[in-house]
């Protein structure tokens, strides 16, 4: 048996963000979960590696060109698995520990310099650490941290793997 080509499986990492994507829009449209300001960055970030691995796949590109995406890979990666990791944390603090809730992730964006934007969104508050939806005792956001961590693996070893 023999493995798929780098191409093919950048593919499949794009596949797997889509999916993930689809499901993160399906959760909010159909069983109405809003987003939390960092719900929003892990959507970013799975968005950002999806982009990668579709670019990655359409370019094919050999030699220094594959580190080069297996870099973009780990940077975009590596922002999704510190924001729910931030995320997962806020969601087993104890209750007294929880910051309160603070503007909308809209009004943040629309209000303050992007610095300080950036800075709130990120402290978390209250309804980040809200826990909406559980599977097999793990919320939304531990799972985005567990496919981000997977598929920058993947796509560091889909890229810099040696070709026979």
């Amino acid at each position: 048996m023999t493995i798929p080509d780098s191409r093919q499986l950048n593919i499949a990492g794009f596949l797997v963000c889509s999916g993930m994507m689809a499901y993160a829009l399906y959760a909010e449209h159909q069983l109405l979960l809003e987003p939390c300001p960092l719900c929003v960055f892990e959507r970013m970030s799975v968005t950002a590696l999806g982009i990668v691995f579709l670019i990655a796949a359409l370019q094919n590109p050999q030699g220094m060109g594959r580190r080069f995406y297996a870099f973009l890979i780990v940077l975009a990666a590596g922002s999704g698995i510190g924001v729910a990791s931030r995320h997962v944390w806020l969601q087993n603090l104890p209750p007294d520990k929880v910051p309160s809730c603070g503007p909308g992730f809209d009004y943040i964006i629309d209000s303050f310099p992007l610095s300080d934007a950036l800075k709130l969104i990120f402290s978390g508050s209250g309804e980040c650490a809200t826990v909406d939806w559980l599977w097999l005792g793990l919320s939304m956001p531990a799972y985005v941290l567990i496919g981000a961590a997977f598929m920058g693996g993947f796509g560091i070893w889909a890229n810099l793997r040696r070709i026979a």
